[in-house]
């Protein structure tokens, strides 16, 4: 008998930071605000829905090659800065800036779940293939497993590549 695929928790409808950018493929989830005219291109977008305000992201791994665009994207959206990885709040949402060579990315995948709402996003941004400090998307879905989270969906995001994470859901009873 094959294994179960984990069922995901589905965020709710008010969550604003759904998606650093909206690609129009479907990567086996419900792109949600996508109505395919990007024709598969990265939008400068931050999120697929109304703007939010007062939601509380991190943003571990930030470094001067990261995009300023994306940055300021999310930041319009939410409405204030992003917080640093010092903050010992629970936040709605991780925005883990990583490259090769950066150190174990479950570890860092355990610790950004620790300070994550329950209904929380992770999101993964790495070069793109074929950029320096480049990651196989295989690789950031196997140490995402690793750290107990599940691979949700990716985007292409010019000169980075997204990959969200989420907590899987648990076994009804």
């Amino acid at each position: 008998m094959p294994a179960a695929r984990p069922r995901l928790h589905r965020l709710p409808p008010d969550d604003r930071l759904v998606a650093p950018a909206c690609t129009g493929v479907r990567t086996g989830v419900e792109s949600r605000g996508c109505d395919g005219g990007c024709r598969g291109r990265a939008q400068p977008r931050a999120a697929n829905g109304p703007r939010s305000s007062h939601a509380l992201v991190r943003e571990p791994g930030w470094d001067n090659d990261t995009d300023d665009r994306i940055r300021a994207d999310i930041e319009d959206t939410i409405g204030g800065a992003m917080v640093d990885d010092e903050t010992d709040e629970v936040v709605d949402a991780v925005l883990l800036w990583w490259r090769a060579g950066d150190g174990d990315l479950a570890c860092e995948l355990t610790d950004a779940a620790r300070a994550l709402a329950d209904t929380g996003a992770i999101w993964v941004l790495t070069p793109a293939t074929g950029k320096p400090g480049c990651l196989d998307p295989g690789e950031v879905a196997e140490e995402a497993h690793r750290a107990g989270l599940v691979s949700v969906a990716s985007v292409a995001l010019g000169a980075w590549s997204g990959n969200h994470l989420a907590r899987p859901e648990p076994p009804r009873a």
